[in-house]
């Protein structure tokens, strides 16, 4: 699929990210890229400076000047945003939207097209380029859609492409993902201050620990079991360490943590749906 132009509308952390990936990996050149947002000028200034990309705040403009249209604003502003850029929509452009909790559906419904859409659920490690990004389609885009889109989301990590209805899960896995993380980190490090490790050593040390444990399961391709297994020895530290975690029902706080986010989202996207419905 050729691409000529891809347009954002909105300028967030987001945007940011994936224009700074595509122009660093070399997928457009900075002058292919069209960025616009409601109403501040002085952000699309910075980015402007800083990237090359080209601004405007016309919707019409946007549109004539981009194949592809990056929906990347506030999903509370989606219901003004796609009225908007409805009059001006064809056939001929491709949607990729990266809002939260809104479906491919809603946003077909809002235009009187069949353009092609695909949603991606990137998370927010995307600004290093390592997000894990999923991404799906809708009614009206095709292989070919979804390809581009998947290369588009490599610049900024890895990609893997789903069916839409488990988007809300992988939202509550991948997409609320790193806080679970840093939330371990925050607690590991309080652990470690309390059994007289100061807080600089012990920070080094877990992020050196959580990096290494991340190789370790890319790079050997085991499953985390049999990693886990090869440093519990019968009786060890490590083996301590794992009872208490069992004790605490570590794995059932997992699961609830997962299984709550996926439903938030759920909730989110209906009650977001509901009140932007035209």
């Amino acid at each position: 699929m050729e691409m000529k132009n891809i347009g954002f509308l909105g300028a967030g952390s987001m945007t940011e990210a994936m224009i700074e990936g595509m122009i660093t990996r070399q997928f457009i050149n900075p002058d292919q890229l069209v960025i616009m947002n409601r109403s501040n000028s002085h952000r699309l200034a910075e980015l402007e400076e800083k990237y090359g990309v080209r601004t405007i705040q016309n919707a019409e403009k946007l549109l004539r000047r981009s194949n592809v249209l990056v929906l990347a604003m506030k999903p509370i502003d989606a219901a003004q945003a796609l009225e908007t850029i409805a009059p001006y929509l064809t056939n001929r452009h491709v949607i990729i939207s990266v809002l939260a909790g809104i479906t491919t559906s809603y946003i077909e419904e809002s235009f009187q097209t069949k353009t092609p859409i695909v949603r991606a659920m990137p998370n927010t490690s995307a600004t290093i380029g390592y997000s894990a990004t999923a991404i799906a389609r809708g009614t009206y885009a095709n292989h070919e859609h979804l390809l581009y889109t998947q290369q588009l989301f490599e610049t900024i990590g890895t990609v893997v492409q789903v069916k839409e209805e488990k988007l809300n899960a992988i939202t509550g896995l991948s997409g609320s993902g790193p806080a679970y993380f840093y939330y371990m980190v925050e607690c590991m490090e309080k652990a470690a201050i309390l059994n007289g490790i100061d807080q600089e050593t012990a920070r080094h040390l877990i992020i050196q620990t959580i990096t290494g444990a991340a190789k370790m399961l890319s790079e050997t391709n085991l499953q985390a079991t049999h990693l886990r297994e090869r440093v519990t020895s019968p009786g060890g530290t490590t083996q301590a360490g794992l009872t208490m975690l069992e004790k605490y029902k570590y794995e059932e706080a997992i699961t609830a943590c997962i299984t709550e986010a996926r439903k938030r989202s759920e909730e989110l996207g209906k009650i977001l749906e509901q009140q932007n419905h035209f």
